[in-house]
């Protein structure tokens, strides 16, 4: 299973919030609401949950090993730098913006 698209859906300057994205797999299956988060030492990519009747969150949909959650992290994770630095860019060639 392959990530075929990353769509950044929002880009935020502060909190711990940093963006919200969508990939589709395959071409055939999409994931809203995945959340880059930044954490103490770094980013890090939190999967779409929510909270079950004890008030815990829960995952509902995320890899099931690690190696295919460090792989979605990190391709996840460039298409947000390469998204950050070409709005960088926007602003610094139009200021008004």
């Amino acid at each position: 299973m392959k990530i075929t698209d990353i769509k950044i859906r929002k880009l935020l300057d502060s909190g711990k919030l940093r963006g919200v994205v969508s990939i589709t797999l395959d071409d055939v299956f999409a994931v809203h609401d995945i959340k880059i988060i930044q954490g103490e030492n770094r980013l890090f990519v939190a999967m779409p949950s929510r909270r079950d009747e004890k008030g815990t969150f829960r995952d509902v949909v995320h890899p099931i090993n690690s190696e295919v959650r460090a792989e979605f992290e990190s391709q996840i994770l460039s298409s947000y730098q390469k998204e950050l630095e070409l709005q960088n860019a926007e602003k610094e060639n139009n200021p008004s913006v």
